[in-house]
């Protein structure tokens, strides 16, 4: 039974001048996006891309990413915000630098973050050139930058990159059984999902991934197969212990919709997408990204941004609750099929 779609509902506006975090007024910003997050020594942080002082988009201080801890992360709570990384002026500052030269580097998207060993990583976009039409740009290359001392300061190894095109310029993380797996898209909103994996102590190694090629694993990029279909826009995962099913959630750029896949393992088979909210509903929606550590039941937590208010948003969508377990002599019986385990935390 594919898993049903009851309902989506606006919790708050989290980010911005108008937010119940007052952004604008506490760290400068007053326009950002994206709002992915990830746990580290037990507390919740969540990461912005482009991000505008007065004015909002295009406005003033333009810094190309920058992150927020949480203080509460019961997302019934609302995400109040606790503290941003700042600079000397109190406002929330760059992680990672960017040229901020179109045709070259014009931003630095972070597009992904997960704590191991007590050390923050982030995978990043190096966008060259925003695209004329929505949904399109151009990467010149990807990688990741890690922090020791809780996002202060940022290191970018030259080693850690991806500088050709590799059908994971924007990702995905989840950690499970050892393994670090990241499902990608490449630039812009209209590729394909495929998905690759590592040891969690070699993930600033490129030649240490290993990618599904649709029934095994190898070390060829290119044998990477999709095991979702185009399009597919910025996307998270996550695990629902009561469904026994993996989520998948991402902007639909041609349906105008933020839609759901369900599959019992990482490698699929992925359901058909069924629209969560769509843009006639919120206009300019997109990046969905699922609250990470909660139980996915009859509740589904995840920021949304906007185009036209530049911020992020807090959303709720009911789901049909998962039927009670089938019990026998023996316990509660898994599906077949189960999945490799999950780790709701990585520290």
């Amino acid at each position: 039974m594919p898993l049903r779609v009851l309902g989506t509902e606006m919790m708050n506006q989290v980010t911005g001048k108008n937010s119940r975090n007052d952004t604008a007024a506490r760290w400068g910003v007053y326009g950002t996006d994206l709002g992915h997050m990830f746990w580290h020594r037990d507390q919740l942080y969540m990461v912005f891309g482009d991000t505008f002082g007065r004015g909002g988009f295009g406005g003033s201080n333009w810094r190309s990413n920058v992150m927020a801890r949480i203080a509460d992360p019961d997302p019934r709570h609302g995400f109040p915000f606790e503290s941003m990384v700042t600079g000397p002026d109190g406002a929330a500052k760059e992680l990672i630098r960017s040229r901020k030269i179109d045709g070259d580097e014009k931003t630095v998207i972070p597009t992904q973050g997960i704590s191991l060993g007590g050390r923050i990583y982030l995978h990043y976009m190096s966008v060259r050139h925003w695209g004329l039409t929505g949904g399109n740009w151009t990467v010149g290359h990807s990688g990741l930058a890690y922090s020791d001392d809780d996002g202060q300061t940022w290191a970018a190894p030259a080693g850690a990159t991806w500088r050709e095109p590799c059908g994971f310029e924007q990702v995905a993380f989840v950690m499970a059984d050892g393994f670090l797996y990241s499902f990608g898209i490449p630039e812009g909103r209209f590729g394909g999902v495929r998905l690759r994996r590592v040891a969690r102590e070699h993930i600033l190694t490129p030649d240490a991934y290993e990618y599904w090629d649709g029934t095994k694993w190898g070390a060829d990029a290119k044998s990477a197969a999709m095991v979702v279909p185009a399009p597919a826009g910025e996307l998270s995962v996550a695990w629902s212990e009561p469904h026994r099913r993996w989520l998948m959630m991402y902007l639909d750029e041609t349906r105008r919709a933020v839609v759901l896949r369900t599959a019992p393992a990482l490698t699929g088979p992925w359901s058909d997408a069924q629209a969560v909210v769509t843009a006639d509903q919120y206009p300019g929606l997109y990046a969905p990204y699922i609250v990470p550590g909660t139980e996915i039941d009859g509740d589904l937590y995840y920021t949304m941004s906007q185009w036209g208010p530049y911020n992020v948003f807090l959303m709720h969508t009911s789901l049909e609750p998962a039927a009670p377990a089938v019990v026998s002599d023996d316990g509660p019986v898994a599906p077949v099929g189960a999945p490799v385990t999950p780790v709701s935390s990585a520290n």
